[in-house]
């Protein structure tokens, strides 16, 4: 059965989940996004992620800045915080940093993470906070009404560039791998069977985890990143990538024309909790 046949964000598998009755992360507020959008994928895979791993609700804290992306924690039965317009991460960070317990999930779009929010990625995946964020990837300002974003295709026509834009998009996943992220991915809210699967990897690291969500504006982008669009473009990872390789990643990642899903790079190395409790150590010890 075709993406078009059927919506995105329900298949056999989460119906099995529901009618068993272990999808408890849900609140009663119900999303506020347009019919056939990719973000319902993500809520699914999130509260799915959550049960798979048994996270206590009380344990868990989603964190959002502005946009359609930045309603999620409204739509989950945790705890959120809807911050400003590109802060996602520096909130994310000092929730982390004040109890290194918490599972902290940071959510966002492309403008709000590669826009005015652009200059805080780098810090996050360099200090690798022990954080897990989700950017929702549909090239365009969605709650503003469609406009171009940081991530929007050339030639893209919308009200901010009525003569089709002529900017090359960013190419997050590169930036990323270049920032020292220790864990970077790709998924497609179009496949929810390895959305769910990605998510739950992504959390489940220690360390900056990366997950980057191509997800269609099913209202305001009718060319680039329809799903008919997207669904012919996306391909998996060869079956033999290292995910160990940085310069295997980056090359996959540059490659923007057949977009790659699943694991690109992952490391192991101190969180940002732990380079401070080693500062207090050393602190502790000088005295």
């Amino acid at each position: 059965m075709s993406i078009m046949e059927r919506p995105v964000f329900v298949d056999d598998k989460l119906r099995e989940v529901r009618q068993s009755g272990r999808l408890e992360y849900r609140s009663r507020s119900l999303p506020t996004w347009c019919p056939g959008c990719g973000y319902f994928s993500i809520v699914e895979g999130v509260t799915y992620a959550c049960n798979e791993m048994g996270i206590a609700k009380e344990q868990a804290v989603v964190v959002s800045g502005i946009g359609c992306s930045s309603r999620f924690p409204f739509f989950v039965d945790l705890f959120g915080f809807h911050t400003l317009h590109g802060r996602v991460l520096p909130v994310a960070t000092g929730v982390k940093t004040a109890n290194d317990k918490l599972t902290v999930i940071a959510v966002g779009g492309d403008g709000d993470g590669f826009a005015i929010g652009g200059g805080h990625i780098s810090h996050a995946a360099k200090r690798n906070v022990d954080i897990t964020y989700l950017l929702f990837d549909n090239g365009i300002y969605g709650l503003t009404k469609g406009q171009t974003s940081p991530l929007s295709a050339v030639g893209l026509r919308t009200s901010t560039s009525p003569f089709d834009n002529p900017e090359q998009p960013l190419n997050p996943l590169m930036m990323v791998l270049a920032y020292g992220a220790s864990w970077v991915g790709q998924a497609y809210a179009g496949r929810p069977d390895h959305l769910r699967e990605m998510i739950t990897k992504a959390i489940a690291h220690r360390g900056f985890s990366y997950l980057h969500i191509l997800s269609p504006c099913v209202t305001f982008d009718k060319t680039s990143k329809t799903y008919v669009n997207l669904g012919l473009r996306v391909r998996e990872l060869p079956s033999g990538h290292d995910a160990t390789d940085l310069m295997a990643a980056l090359r996959q990642a540059r490659d923007q024309e057949s977009l790659a899903i699943g694991l690109y790079y992952q490391e192991s190395r101190p969180t940002l909790n732990a380079t401070f409790e080693q500062l207090v150590a050393k602190a502790g010890g000088g005295r």
